[in-house]
Parts: C-alpha cells; structure tokens; sequence
C-alpha cells in the first residue's frame, strides 16, 4: 500500500453498522437451545501471585452471555478463584508435580469441549507458566480453536513470536507498552516520513504492520482509541470509557473477547451447517448490506464487540463511582452494556 493511499476498510465505516453487523455473531436466546450452545470459553491463567485477573476474564466472558466457563490454572490459585464465585469451573491442571504427557491430556480433555480460549490472565511469567502457556498455543492451533492471547500470554509471543505466527485464529490484545515491545520483538520499527489521511496515520499504519508480520492474527491495540486489524482491514473504536485506567480492565475485554470469538464459532459452525439463526435473520442480514459474514472477518469484528463492550462497561462505572472505581464494579455493568449496544433498541448515538 503506498504511503499515501487510504486505508481499505469495510463496506461502510458507520459505527452503528458496524454495530449492527457484530450484532450478527450473537446466538438468540431460544428454548431450542441446550445448555453450551450460548458459547464455552477457557481462561487460561492463574498463578500463584495472580488469581484476580482470570476471575474476572471468567465471570465477565459468562455476565456477557457466554453459558460456561472454564478456568484452567496453578492448584496454588485454583481453590482461592473457586471461592469468588460458585459460578466457576476451576481446573488446577497447570500443575508442576504433572508430567508433561499428563499435563498436555488433561489440557486437551478441557480444549476439547469449548468454542475459544483466553491465554494469559494472571499468566505470570515463571518458566513454567510460558512453557504451558506455549503448549496451549499448541493445542489451539492443532484443534483449531479460536484464541486470545492478552497480559503474559503477550510476554511469550514477544519472546517467541513463531509460536503464533500464521495464525488466522488468534487474536492479541497488547496495551501501549505491550504493543511496543512485540513491534521490537518483530522489527516492526515507526515510519518517520509517513503521510497519510487518518486520526494518527502513523500509528494506524503500525499496528497494520505489527499485524502483517504476524502473517495472520489480528491486533486489537489498546489506547485512547482500540485499533483492531489483521494487516488489511482495519477498524477504530473511539466510544467513551472511564477516565480511571485501574487493573483488571484488560481481564474484562479478553473475556468477553472469549465470549465473542466463541459465538463466531456457534455462527460459523451454524453456517456450514445450514442453519439459520430464525426470526428473520437472513432479511435482517440483507437489511445491513453485505450479506453473511466471511469466516476471516468474524476475529475482527469479535474485536470489535468484546472493545465496545469493555468501553462502555468502564464508562458506566466510572459515571457512578468515579476516582473510586475497581475492576470488579464493571462485572455488573456487563449486562447493561451489553442492551445498550447490542439490545432489540441499542443507544449508541
């Protein structure tokens, strides 16, 4: 792309029906639903100095409407996480007295019965950890799951970035500094001269590139505004969040993240399958232009989501609680968040 050329984005770049096309991803509340079929994420995290942060990756991805979650972390923290909600399945499979072929078994068995994982919430970054958290890349590449890959999960991607490299499944959820050391990890270096048109035009033309040398997983770069693209297309959320930047705001986003990329799957899956999603769904599709969506949109456009969600969740917190406001004071605005964006009449003017 040369240097002065527009970014290519989607068919319209109107927030609202950007908004509605996420919509889309999201499986309707029906009795002819079984239990799972809302979506089944894992949260792979969970140390023994961090049991917060896959807590609220695992309750924020279920308040979002995902029916089950699955927390796979050290025994050290399993018992401590299990105590915040009786909500949780807590797994202590990370587990340094396991064997490795053990380790990997009991791994798999959990993988095998979800739609996305969540690597990296309260990973930490003993050796240990990386090696697991490397075997769970693994595993989710084999078994082609969708994957997120957020907090020390981004620490063994900036160390060891062939173990993500190529995959059109993963997406990566980097902060400021995260995001500038995976650049250097992969030589992605700003462009002085660059001039384009654009909100900041070198910074957008960064994260294009940090993704192009991924070859295949999408960034979800994190800021004053969320930059979400796979190296082509690329997608800006600018809606309004809280002024307070407190821990745990990054759990929350990856997990309802895992929330959406899980429905993608659910839509994926039902689309290969002939299923229409009912009440006039195929009219609705036809409505917002474009027709169903590709299976290479569906990370991008979960990115998308799970970034309003989290933006608006912050926001509605912030407006009740101000300088006061904790992580675990966005948990209940989840739902609400959710209406506003996403409900039968969304308020996202």
């Amino acid at each position: 792309m040369s240097p002065t050329t527009k970014p290519k984005r989607f068919p319209t770049s109107s927030h609202n029906n950007l908004i509605r096309l996420t919509r889309r991803l999201i499986p309707p509340l029906s009795s002819e639903r079984h239990k799972g079929q809302a979506g089944k994420v894992a949260i792979v995290g969970g140390s023994k100095d961090y049991c917060g942060a896959p807590y609220f990756a695992s309750i924020s991805c279920m308040r979002l409407g995902s029916d089950m979650s699955h927390t796979i972390c050290q025994p050290t923290s399993s018992q401590v996480i299990k105590s915040y909600s009786p909500d949780l399945i807590v797994h202590p499979i990370l587990d340094p007295e396991l064997n490795e072929s053990e380790r990997e078994k009991e791994l798999r068995s959990v993988l095998s019965r979800v739609q996305s994982v969540v690597l990296g919430p309260g990973l930490g970054r003993e050796p240990f950890m990386m090696d697991c958290a490397k075997l769970c890349i693994r595993l989710c590449r084999e078994m082609d799951i969708y994957l997120v890959v957020d907090a020390d999960g981004l620490w063994l991607v900036q160390d060891q970035p062939e173990v993500i490299l190529g995959y059109e499944k993963a997406v990566l959820t980097p902060n400021v500094v995260e995001f500038e050391r995976l650049c250097k990890a992969l030589d992605v270096k700003e462009e002085e001269s660059l001039v384009m048109e654009g909100s900041n035009p070198k910074r957008e033309e960064r994260v294009k590139r940090l993704a192009k040398a991924l070859g295949g997983p999408v960034i979800l770069e994190k800021g004053k505004l969320d930059r979400i693209t796979d190296g082509i297309e690329m997608l800006e959320n600018d809606l309004r969040g809280g002024l307070k930047r407190c821990g745990g705001q990054g759990d929350i986003l990856s997990g309802c993240l895992g929330t959406f990329l899980a429905w993608s799957e659910i839509y994926r899956r039902e689309r290969i399958q002939g299923k229409g999603r009912g009440c006039g769904e195929e009219e609705k599709e036809e409505e917002d232009g474009g027709g169903l969506l590709k299976e290479s949109e569906l990370p991008l456009y979960s990115a998308f989501g799970a970034s309003l969600v989290a933006r608006t969740c912050s926001r509605l917190a912030f407006e009740r609680l101000g300088r006061s406001m904790l992580a675990q004071d966005l948990l209940p605005e989840v739902g609400r968040a959710y209406e506003i964006l996403f409900g039968e009449d969304p308020d996202v003017e």
